[in-house]
């Protein structure tokens, strides 16, 4: 597969030149098939027909925010190297800038002002993964040794950079001691270039969302929902799910999590249905349907930890599924409950969903306030 991107570490930018950067792709993937450089993957497929589709579902514009308070699930009880956000005043003129009189600066003005700085765990709430945040050990050069690559054969190291594992100095909240470069761009220490998430808001959002309501079918527990359990769900509701869709899975979590206030539970941490990854019908499903994302109001979308032991195979294969060999964005944390009310009680499971994330260079993920008009 002939790439067009190469990065020039001098110049720290994309240029054109040709280089081969993988001669075999996973099995069933979609690497390639929309195009050699492809950044986008089955978001290709939400176009002007697909925006129209989600239009036409608007029949009482009505709109619901789909995104918990950035600040929740609270602490770090879903994980614990995702934090809350920290803000924090910036400053103006050698002053804190909140309830800043803007005299300080500009004399003579009577303004009053305050702006603001934000440390954020871009998947620690309401959000989307970039292909960027999966990827996989896989022999994409045919040798017979596998190297670390991403979505569409994107090699880490080349393409898609960061510290080293021991440059422990470079990651992490207690990294931010030393911001240099931060003035002029150059203070971060890793870039997914072309499987970051700024390709996702570049092309933008918006189109058929499809509702699928397990929480109304299989109660609050946590249950592990595989191909039978989803299909009859589908059936029960009338539920159809068609090529460039974006599905949107409704579990209770998010709800339960909203009601804590910040302080979960470990009832409502182990609550709520969760999708098998494992189950190899369910992903054919996912890998056939042509759906061109899938969210969910729970964390990581998929059972994760697996609970189960392992033996050469992926701890989320959902998630390798989709971010690695699909090109299928994953939303998780959504806040779904009120919509599933509102649909539930009409009858119906489609809305127009528009769902850009932050158009942030660099990130494996971003925050996102989805909004869902019905």
């Amino acid at each position: 597969m002939q790439s067009l991107f190469v990065l020039d570490r001098r110049l720290g930018s994309w240029i054109t030149g040709p280089v081969q950067r993988w001669r075999r792709r996973p099995e069933g993937s979609t690497w390639g098939d929309f195009g050699p450089d492809d950044v986008l993957g089955r978001l290709t497929t939400m176009g002007p027909e697909q925006v129209l589709r989600g239009i036409a579902e608007v029949r009482d514009g009505v709109a619901f925010s789909l995104s918990l308070p950035l600040d929740l699930p609270g602490g770090t009880s879903l994980n614990a190297n995702r934090m809350p956000p920290v803000v924090r005043p910036t400053l103006r003129a050698g002053a804190v800038n909140f309830h800043c009189a803007m005299s300080r600066a500009v004399p003579g003005a009577d303004d009053l002002v305050c702006d603001d700085l934000v440390v954020l765990h871009t998947q620690y709430s309401t959000q989307w993964d970039a292909f960027g945040h999966a990827g996989a050990f896989f022999d994409a050069d045919g040798d017979g040794v596998a190297e670390p690559v991403y979505y569409n054969g994107w090699r880490a190291g080349i393409e898609v950079r960061g510290p080293a594992a021991d440059q422990t100095g470079l990651a992490g909240i207690g990294s931010l001691g030393d911001v240099s470069g931060a003035e002029d761009g150059r203070a971060s220490t890793s870039h997914a270039g072309p499987v970051d998430i700024s390709h996702m808001a570049g092309h933008g959002v918006q189109g058929r969302g499809v509702l699928v309501d397990l929480a109304a079918h299989l109660g609050p527990g946590r249950t592990r929902v595989g191909w039978a359990e989803l299909e009859a769900v589908l059936a029960a509701d009338g539920v159809l799910v068609e090529p460039g869709d974006v599905v949107v899975l409704h579990t209770g979590f998010a709800t339960a999590l909203l009601a804590c206030g910040g302080t979960p539970t470990r009832a409502v941490l182990d609550s709520g249905a969760v999708l098998d990854g494992a189950d190899p019908e369910l992903r054919a499903w996912v890998r056939d349907s042509g759906i061109a994302a899938l969210a969910a109001d729970n964390y990581a979308v998929e059972a994760f930890p697996p609970g189960r032991a392992l033996d050469q195979e992926p701890a989320l294969p959902l998630h390798r599924l989709c971010l690695f060999e699909l090109g299928v964005h994953l939303g998780e944390l959504w806040h779904v409950g009120p919509l599933a009310d509102h649909l539930r009680a009409q009858g119906r499971s489609r809305f127009l969903l528009t769902a850009p994330p932050l158009r942030l260079p660099g990130a494996t993920g971003s925050p996102v306030t989805p909004i869902a008009t019905v």
